[in-house]
């Protein structure tokens, strides 16, 4: 090592080394965005400061403090665990059991739709079988419904005729022949001929 004066009254000291750890330290600085002495001071603090030995991989402090950081996230998660996680399993499967039994009853619904929609071709089938007994019914009705107005017609008819035959028979005096009594008798028969 050597050393050598500098004009503020410093002592500067240099250090030798290869150039590969030369690369290191340039690559270092350049990440950190220092100047190479700075940098190589700041480790010596760090060094100095934590009493690391910087060959010492397995270094018990960052052990520590690793396995104190890994403590803390596992009792946070355990904490998740028993507050949100176990509740939301529990209510997810509840959830699940729910939905199973929905499914079931509309399963079950569907078989009891299948055998009302049976039922109900059965009773459409027999409504359309007696339909036509039914239409069969219905126009006998209609047609005896329309001999029963023609009848009623007739009727009407028949009366009309006779009311005229009576009022003109009592028109008739004493002095009518029998020729014109013989001739509204026959005019009458036509008339109910007619109907």
């Amino acid at each position: 090592m050597e050393t050598r004066k500098t004009d503020k009254g410093n002592t500067l000291r240099t250090i030798k080394y290869d150039t590969q750890t030369a690369q290191k330290m340039e690559r270092i600085a350049l990440k950190l965005g220092r100047p190479q002495r700075v940098v190589f001071a700041q480790m010596v603090d760090y060094f100095h400061r934590s009493k690391k030995d910087p060959t010492d991989v397995n270094d018990e402090l960052l052990k520590n403090t690793l396995l104190k950081q890994h403590k803390d996230y596992i009792g946070f998660i355990k904490t998740q665990e028993s507050d949100l996680l176990i509740p939301m399993k529990t209510e997810v499967d509840r959830m699940t059991r729910s939905q199973k039994n929905i499914i079931d009853f509309f399963n079950g619904q569907g078989q009891h739709n299948k055998v009302m929609l049976a039922a109900q071709q059965e009773v459409i089938s027999g409504i359309k079988a007696h339909s036509s007994i039914v239409s069969g019914a219905t126009s006998a009705i209609k047609a005896l419904a329309d001999k029963l107005a023609t009848k009623e017609q007739l009727k009407k008819k028949f009366h009309y005729i006779l009311d005229n035959y009576i009022r003109s028979r009592d028109a008739f005096g004493m002095m009518t022949s029998s020729r014109e009594k013989e001739e509204l008798i026959q005019h009458t028969k036509k008339q109910i001929e007619i109907l």
